[in-house]
């Protein structure tokens, strides 16, 4: 694959050897996701070609599960016997406790008190401890450090890692074995691991593919840092997206979002809901809140048409772990008569 100069700024965080060696150690373990059309979107909405990557239908219900497998099975037998532990809001979460299961490693999540009920029981369910601390992931991710130097315990983190990176980078492998000449890929962003990885994948195949990021309006730490040249903070409120509700992006990821990112799109919390609705109605998806952002981004018109319109489009369905109760109040919502609709929560 050739390289070029942008990718070759970042390539000694990551790079696609990185991704294709991760490849063959996570292919033991991990699904190849499918990619499908969605007649929906590419008719109606883009007039060109979109097709989803569906991670949802991943091991543990998101593509977390590829950047966790991966960083565990590189980690020495001495890292393995001391425990690992984790921060996550949920998905990263499950492919820790699932990785640690298949491989016999103790687990300890630490999620934050607005982590889903859903993702909460699904965690504890493949055996690892769940610690509910902090009401934001920074606040979590900081007692996951107090916790990890006191206990001995081996961190695993969420996204800021470059095996991590490298894992989540094998969805951009997956992607180009099934359409090589792909124009636009759209990615949802929240501490940037999965598009970091992504598009170092793609960017070392076609330096020409055009690589959307997408956050909330109301979480978007890693725009507000592309924005202002350096790594910053922004969290202004609850996200439906809370997947990707990270305030603060890694200083591992943001060079290479910096650099290999085409641009990032804010989205509102009315548009994800009609996202998440369209993909269960339309397409028969049970996305989460993160997994809607990518379709989100399409359907608001946030990017420009000449990257989708008679283009070939990905756009990535990243997980489908989302509370019952929260679709109901999606569904209530949308099928309320006009005027007496209320805010999704």
């Amino acid at each position: 694959m050739p390289m070029n100069s942008l990718v070759s700024k970042t390539a000694d965080i990551c790079d696609i050897k990185d991704i294709e060696e991760a490849k063959g150690i996570i292919g033991k373990y991990a699904r190849k996701t499918p990619l499908i059309q969605s007649m929906f979107l590419s008719r109606n909405v883009a007039h060109g070609d979109v097709f989803l990557k569906l991670e949802n239908m991943q091991l543990t219900g998101s593509f977390k599960f590829r950047g966790a497998n991966n960083k565990i099975n590189h980690l020495t037998d001495e890292e393995k016997k001391r425990g690992v532990i984790t921060a996550s809001a949920g998905n990263h979460a499950q492919g820790v406790a699932l990785t640690g299961k298949l491989l016999g490693i103790d687990t300890t999540v630490v999620m934050p008190d607005e982590a889903p009920q859903l993702k909460r029981d699904a965690t504890r369910g493949y055996g690892a401890e769940v610690d509910i601390h902090g009401a934001t992931f920074d606040d979590t991710h900081q007692w996951m450090n107090e916790r990890a130097e006191k206990e001995g315990k081996t961190i695993v983190e969420p996204f800021n890692d470059k095996y991590v990176i490298a894992g989540q980078g094998t969805i951009g492998l997956e992607i180009l074995d099934e359409i090589w000449n792909v124009d636009t890929v759209i990615v949802p962003v929240g501490g940037g691991g999965i598009i970091s990885g992504i598009a170092t994948a793609l960017k070392s195949f076609n330096p020409s593919i055009h690589v959307v990021g997408v956050q909330s309006e109301n979480v978007h730490g890693m725009e507000a840092s592309v924005e202002a040249g350096k790594i910053t903070t922004h969290h202004d409120d609850f996200t439906l997206a809370d997947g990707t509700d990270v305030a603060t992006p890694g200083d591992l990821t943001f060079p290479i979002v910096q650099n290999l990112v085409d641009e990032i799109v804010l989205v509102s919390e009315d548009e994800i809901a009609m996202a998440m609705k369209d993909l269960m109605q339309r397409t028969k998806i049970c996305v989460e809140g993160a997994g809607a952002l990518p379709t989100a981004a399409i359907e608001s018109g946030k990017i420009d048409k000449k990257w989708l319109e008679n283009k070939k489009t990905v756009a990535l369905v990243s997980g489908g772990n989302v509370d019952l109760q929260r679709v109901s109040k999606i569904i209530d919502h949308f099928l309320a008569p006009v005027g007496t609709k209320k805010g999704i929560g």
